[in-house]
């Protein structure tokens, strides 16, 4: 169960940087509500999780997910970069969350 807590909570840690994307283009309200709410559910799990899951494995997916996550939604939403090569380091990112999980 910690494993999946701390997949969702890497989930709403995407959902919390998506808040401040919505503040830099003007939703600023809504944005806040965003980045609040995700932010505030993401650590509730990713506490949880570590309960079980040593610190720097926990730390590690949880950054990984969020910075995978958070990069596809710049690309499919806000027209950031689908570079070649980008693609390739965000794949190299997921092969290494994956390997945490797999040896841990």
């Amino acid at each position: 169960m910690s494993w999946t807590f701390l997949i969702v909570a890497g989930l709403f840690e995407v959902v919390g940087v998506t808040g401040i994307q919505m503040i830099t283009k003007g939703e600023r309200k809504k944005g806040f509500l965003v980045l609040i709410l995700g932010f505030a559910i993401s650590f509730s799990l990713l506490g949880m999780a570590m309960e079980e899951i040593p610190l720097g494995v926990a730390y590690a997916v949880w950054t990984g997910i969020g910075t995978v996550g958070s990069a596809l939604v710049g690309m499919m939403f806000y027209n950031e970069s689908k570079d070649r090569l980008r693609i390739v380091f965000i794949g190299i990112v997921v092969v290494a969350v994956i390997g945490l999980r797999i040896v841990s």
